[in-house]
Order: C-alpha cells, then structure tokens, then sequence
C-alpha cells in the first residue's frame, strides 16, 4: 500500500461516505470495504454509511443531472469541515459521456472538489493516494 508510511492514524480520524454512482463506485468499494479493517484503522480512515457522520464524501461515477439533486443534498447533510474526493473520469469530467444532455460535466462545477482522482476506472489503491492528498492538503 501506498500509503502505509503515513501516520494519518494517530494525527486524526477521519470518516468517508461513498456515493457509488457507476463502476468507480466498485473501486471505492474495495478500497473501503474490500481491505482488512486494521489497515483503515490504520490510516484513521472510518468508512460511514450517512451523511451526517461523513466529513469526507466520495463521489465515484457518473453524476447525471437526475441525480445531481441528491449528490448536493448528501453533501449538504454533511457536518463541518467536510471534503470532496472525485474518483474516476465520469465525475472528474463527464468521462466517454462529456457530450450527453444528461451528465454533469464534472462534480466540481456544483461542489468543492478538493482531490480529483483520475482513471476510468481507479484502481483502488488510487483512493488511498487520493486520501493521502487530502491528509497533505488540510494538514
């Protein structure tokens, strides 16, 4: 892992959301879910399946316009200080599907992205880094 070196875990914890919307949505999942809970732990990374416990929102995936309404909402339930992790193409950008009527082209046009991280889609290790810059970032 990556990001093993980092000592996040004895600085602060932090909690993350994921809002699978597409197939980075699988990515996250194993990245959150997938890896042993004493390596999170380690991390000080604790996934949450709500909102209002969430600082850290991961938007993975496709956003379509339909959609766009909850995405905001989720972010909004959020407590403060709350962040922003864009994984994959799709929500970075509109992905393959920049050009359709129905697709945001890009989370950050709505909400305060504070890492993008690339790929279509991820691996799930990407994630990690994607956490690891924002421990850098706000630390």
């Amino acid at each position: 892992m990556t990001v093993s070196t980092l000592d996040w875990g004895t600085t602060y914890r932090v909690t993350v959301l994921d809002l699978g919307l597409a197939c980075c949505g699988v990515e996250v999942m194993a990245a959150l879910e997938g890896h042993r809970p004493e390596h999170l732990e380690a991390l000080g990374v604790d996934p949450v399946h709500a909102a209002g416990e969430a600082h850290v929102l991961v938007v993975s995936g496709t956003v379509t316009d339909v959609m766009l309404p909850a995405v905001i909402a989720t972010y909004q339930e959020m407590p403060e200080p709350r962040y922003v992790i864009s994984v994959g193409a799709c929500s970075n950008t509109g992905g393959p599907y920049w050009d359709s009527y129905s697709v945001t082209k890009g989370i950050d046009q709505v909400l305060p992205v504070h890492v993008a991280v690339p790929g279509c889609p991820p691996r799930p290790e990407a994630l990690l880094d994607g956490l690891a810059a924002l421990h850098r970032m706000v630390s």
